[in-house]
């Protein structure tokens, strides 16, 4: 029986498994695949953007909670069923190119082990072809016995480990991006492609992610743009037979169908509805070199103070007045730390005696235990409508440049920082609250500038 037939009588996704000798691409759950196929040469070069990643914005902390727990949980369920119908691929690609090695990224190494590893075993198993295989955990790899082929598990995290892969023989020409929004943009994505795609003639390159709110997001960018390589379909949750999701599921996506259609849309059905809602619209993602900080001379420093839920988010800034542009380049965030460790931690990111933190003056004892462990803290002196210009003062500059590897969560918040809607999906005036401790530590940082420019 050959591995076609294999998969077709498992029949894990029968509508995908039809066309799968074409290497269809599908989006499973509300969850986008896309499957680039060169046949010539592998990376070529395309537009960057800007990277992004989900958020889901609702008022009142226990909605809020309560919602962010289901978005997650959907996403889960979709994530797993997007990797099954990846991992088949695959091992079908693997099994019928002898001299092609396999490469599966995700932007975060500790991750990998327990999401597409997992899933390329079960592949190897739903396929009956465990005997071919023999797998490690370190190294994270999955070796073919009968031939030597190679899949490795590598995160963008670690570039060193992504560039350092040699192959015994071939060349690696089947490339899996799981949770591709993640990754750093497309020029990250094509700087991966570039170091590990090397040699051959054809290359098979997935890229799968569920689509995040906003429509600026770089990966939903990315898959508009036409290429006569590229399949990208889409589907959702609707399209996965009943019994493989539960009543429960179900019910829960008719319920936010009812209560809120946004959510659901986005959620449930893929649909990139937070088009117009974004707060800043002047983010810009990409690597702040070494070179670059060295040369920064108009440093800021902010503190958002926080425990649990609450993230406590200290940021480093600087601002270039010329060219209006704000620079966040360090973070550190982190939640039930006592103020004596987070300060012996700003010590050891080297801020000195001398260098001015402005805090969150809503909690005067935590500036004070900061002038007391020998760091120069201030608390914010806020204001009426304070919040209200700083936000719009942030909004006016010419761009926020944030470096995801360095501060992804400021990139998270600002990207995701989205007006709150109505039942009708309408815009609510009035700045969001909420998943803004770094904002508010940007905000604080930089209150004396705002200040002097906004009033």
């Amino acid at each position: 029986m050959t591995i076609q037939e294999k998969i077709s009588r498992y029949q894990l996704i029968p509508k995908l498994i039809a066309n799968l000798e074409e290497n269809r691409a599908r989006i499973l759950n509300g969850k986008a695949v896309c499957y680039d196929k060169n046949d010539s040469s592998a990376g070529t070069p395309g537009n960057t953007a800007e990277s992004s990643m989900l958020s889901y914005a609702c008022k009142g902390e226990k909605q809020k909670e309560l919602s962010e727990e289901r978005a997650r949980l959907t996403q889960e369920i979709q994530s797993e069923i997007d990797e099954m119908f990846c991992g088949l691929n695959v091992i079908d690609l693997l099994m019928k190119n002898e001299n092609m090695h396999v490469c599966v990224l995700r932007a975060v190494a500790n991750t990998l082990k327990d999401s597409v590893y997992s899933q390329i075993l079960w592949a190897i198993s739903a396929l009956g072809l465990d005997d071919e295989f023999a797998c490690t955990k370190s190294p994270l790899e999955i070796t073919r016995i009968s031939t030597g082929q190679k899949i490795y598990f590598r995160g963008a995290d670690d570039p060193h480990k992504i560039k350092s892969i040699k192959p015994p023989f071939g060349y690696i020409g089947i490339v899996w991006f799981e949770e591709l929004d993640q990754f750093g943009g497309e020029e990250a994505v094509r700087t991966i492609e570039q170091s590990v795609i090397r040699g051959g003639e054809r290359a098979y390159k997935f890229k799968s992610f569920n689509p995040p709110k906003s429509a600026q997001n770089w990966a939903n960018k990315y898959i508009k743009v036409p290429r006569t390589d590229r399949l990208v379909t889409e589907s959702t949750y609707l399209t996965v037979p009943k019994k493989w999701l539960g009543k429960p599921f179900l019910d829960d996506a008719e319920f936010l169908k009812e209560t809120n259609p946004t959510a659901y849309e986005n959620e449930y059905m893929g649909v990139a509805n937070g088009t117009g809602g974004n707060v800043f619209d002047n983010v810009l993602i990409r690597e702040i070199t070494d070179d670059e900080i060295a040369q920064f001379d108009n440093i800021y420093n902010g503190v958002d103070w926080g425990w649990y839920p609450d993230l406590y988010a200290f940021v480093r800034v600087h601002y270039a007045p010329a060219q209006h542009t704000l620079f966040i380049w360090q973070e550190y965030t982190c939640n039930k730390t006592k103020n004596i460790d987070t300060a012996k931690h700003l010590l050891e990111l080297g801020i000195t005696a001398n260098d001015l933190i402005t805090c969150d003056s809503a909690e005067n004892k935590s500036v004070e235990d900061y002038r007391a462990y020998g760091l120069l803290a201030r608390g914010a002196e806020k204001g009426p409508n304070s919040r209200e210009y700083s936000y719009k003062w942030l909004q006016s500059l010419r761009s926020i440049v944030i470096d995801n590897k360095r501060c992804p969560v400021a990139c998270e918040e600002f990207i995701n920082c989205e007006y709150d809607r109505d039942k009708e999906g309408n815009v609510i005036s009035g700045y969001p609250d909420g998943n803004d401790h770094v904002i508010d530590a940007v905000r604080y940082a930089m209150e004396r500038v705002w200040k002097r420019r906004g009033q």
